[in-house]
C-alpha cells in the first residue's frame, strides 16, 4: 500500500468516526463539526496528492458546508484549482484562506508559489517576504529559495544569490537552490564553487536538460572531454529537441 493510499484510507476512517460514532448526531456539537471538517480536508488533500483533483473537490466542499470560513479547506481548494489551471478560482480561495489566517506562513508560501507560477513576480515577492519573517517556520529555507528564484526572474542576480545562500545555510539539501547557485557562480567565472554546487546538486537530484548542459560546461572548463561527450550523449538521447541541446551543439 502506498503512502497516498494509506492517507486516503485513514481520512475515510476519520470521517466515518466523525459522522457515525458516539451517541446522537456528532455534527450537532461544535467539536464534532470541527473534527468532521478536518477529516474532510484531509480526505481532499489525499485525493489531491494522488492527482485526483475532481474527487478532491467533494470533501472540501463538504468541509466548507460545515464552516464557510475554514482556512484549510479554502487553501486546499486553491491548490486543487491551481492544479486544474483555474487561476482565478485558485486566487480567490487563497485570498479567502489568508483572510481567515493572515499570518499562516504555509498558506502564504503556497500562495506566493502560485503567484510565481502565474508570472506575477512582484506580488509573489511581497508574499514571500512576509513568509520569510516567520523565523520558526519549519520550511523557511524554501521561502528563501523562492525569494531567490523570484529575484532571478526580475533580473536582480546579486540579490538572488543572497537569498539562495541563505536558503542553503538553513538547509544544504535543496537541489534547486544548488543548481541556481552553480549557474550564478559559473556566470561570474567562479568555477570552483560552481563545481561544488553542481556536484552537491547531482547527489540529490536526477538531471534534466538544464543541469546536463551546466555539467557539460563545467566539464569543459576543467578539461574533461570524456565527461563533456557523455553529458552531450545524454542530452541527445533524452532531450534532443530542447534549446539546451541546441546550445550544447553550438558550444562544441
Amino acid at each position: 500500500m502506498t503512502l497516498r493510499a494509506a492517507l486516503s484510507i485513514l481520512s475515510l476512517l476519520l470521517l466515518a468516526g466523525c459522522v457515525s460514532g458516539g451517541a446522537g448526531d456528532p455534527l450537532a456539537s461544535q467539536q464534532g463539526r470541527v473534527e468532521a471538517g478536518r477529516a474532510y480536508v484531509q480526505l481532499g488533500l489525499g485525493y489531491l496528492q494522488q492527482g485526483l483533483t475532481e474527487q478532491a473537490k467533494a470533501p472540501l466542499v463538504k468541509a466548507l458546508a460545515l464552516n464557510s470560513r475554514d482556512a484549510d479547506a479554502h487553501a486546499a481548494l486553491a491548490l486543487v484549482f491551481q492544479a486544474q489551471s483555474e487561476p482565478a478560482l485558485a486566487d480567490e480561495h487563497f485570498r479567502k484562506a489568508l483572510a481567515q489566517r493572515p499570518n499562516d506562513t504555509r498558506i502564504r508560501n503556497n500562495y506566493g508559489s502560485f503567484l510565481y507560477a502565474q508570472g506575477r513576480f512582484r506580488q509573489a515577492e511581497a508574499v514571500f517576504r512576509l513568509a520569510a519573517g516567520d523565523t520558526l517556520y519549519p520550511e523557511r529555507s524554501r521561502v528563501f529559495e523562492n525569494l531567490g528564484l523570484t529575484a532571478l526572474k526580475q533580473g536582480r542576480r546579486a540579490e538572488a544569490r543572497e537569498h539562495l545562500e541563505k536558503a542553503l545555510q538553513l538547509n544544504q539539501r535543496q537541489p534547486r537552490a544548488l543548481l541556481e547557485m552553480a549557474e550564478l557562480s559559473y556566470e561570474n567565472r567562479h568555477y570552483v564553487p560552481a563545481r561544488d554546487y553542481y556536484d552537491r546538486f547531482s547527489q540529490l537530484s536526477d538531471h534534466d536538460a538544464r543541469s546536463l548542459l551546466m555539467g557539460s560546461r563545467l566539464a569543459r572548463v576543467f578539461d574533461e572531454p570524456a565527461t563533456v561527450a557523455e553529458l552531450g550523449q545524454q542530452l541527445q538521447r533524452l532531450y534532443p529537441g530542447t534549446p539546451e541541446y541546441q546550445q550544447y551543439l553550438s558550444e562544441q
